[in-house]
């Protein structure tokens, strides 16, 4: 595994994802004077040497609101697109509302889209065929997870409530050939929890993790095993590559990322024989953003 600090220039750099586009790769991340400040803005990076070296792209802002948990995609269309989440300066009306960018070049992006519902906090967006999921979570109480469905047009509709109960916040969502849907939900300060359910993703069964996790992403590797990069909260604080096993909800911690403290929130790029991830981590005194490329030799074998 190697893994360097690719950026520490705001004063704190955190939440991070990474996407595989236009023939090079693309980080995001908030960056704010603090965890919690109201002038968070994205920054975007590009690297065009296979994460290497990293140059500074785009500072994505909104006059009225604090951004915060970027997240990429791709439009069928080749677009690039962000989701994240505005802390609205002006509460009158509500506290959060999500909203959706795009950019034809990753340097130049669209006016704020807002989506969704307000105080609705969608978390990741995730395309499957010709439509895009993202779960959302509400901002208060009580606690409830809402899907929504959105196609090419960027219009995302509220599809179905899919679990109340504890804090659930934090999601990603993982589509199967036979278009089956799973997700890693996010609880607090519970163990987080893997749900299932087939089309039209109405009816979800959850069961519960072995572990609590923050700022939950996974994909399946060739092989078919599912790997997640999450923080832990047992012994120590940390982010941690993890098995996961899909049909009991067993999580197996396969490999610790030097990290510690404020940290996690990964986003993750398989390409050939190398899992790619970008996360935060503040184990070297300052908040930064990290770049890891682990062969899949390193990871336990099936």
């Amino acid at each position: 595994m190697h893994s360097r600090c690719i950026w520490q220039q705001g004063e704190h750099n955190a939440f991070t994802d990474l996407i595989a586009w236009q023939g090079a790769l693309w980080c995001v991340f908030r960056e704010a004077t603090a965890h919690v400040s109201p002038d968070g803005a994205f920054r975007v990076l590009r690297s065009t040497d296979h994460g290497n070296s990293w140059h500074n792209m785009a500072l994505v802002q909104h006059a009225a609101a604090d951004l915060r948990d970027p997240k990429f995609s791709c439009h069928p269309d080749g677009r690039l697109m962000l989701l994240g989440a505005g802390a609205l300066h002006d509460k009158s009306q509500g506290s959060h509302q999500s909203y959706i960018w795009y950019s034809i070049d990753g340097a130049v992006w669209s006016a704020a889209q807002a989506v969704g519902d307000i105080n609705f906090w969608l978390w990741r967006l995730t395309w499957h065929g010709q439509q895009a999921y993202a779960l959302a979570y509400y901002v208060g109480r009580p606690s409830l997870s809402r899907l929504y469905i959105g196609d090419s047009t960027l219009q995302f509709k509220l599809h179905e409530d899919i679990y109340q109960g504890s804090y659930a916040n934090e999601n990603s969502l993982l589509f199967q050939p036979d278009n089956t849907a799973y997700c890693l939900l996010r609880r607090d300060p519970e163990v987080g929890l893997l749900g299932r359910s087939t089309p039209p993703y109405r009816q979800w069964h959850w069961q519960a993790l072995t572990a609590r996790i923050g700022g939950p992403h996974w994909l399946q590797l060739a092989d078919n095993r599912a790997v997640a990069c999450v923080r832990l909260y047992d012994d120590r604080v940390r982010t941690s590559l993890c098995g996961i096993n899909m049909q009991s909800g067993e999580l197996t911690e396969w490999l610790t990322l030097p990290s510690g403290g404020d940290c996690s929130y990964a986003g993750m790029v398989l390409q050939d024989d190398r899992l790619l991830l970008s996360y935060y981590s503040s184990h070297e005194s300052k908040t930064a953003i990290y770049f890891a490329a682990v062969a899949i030799s390193e990871l336990p074998a099936a």
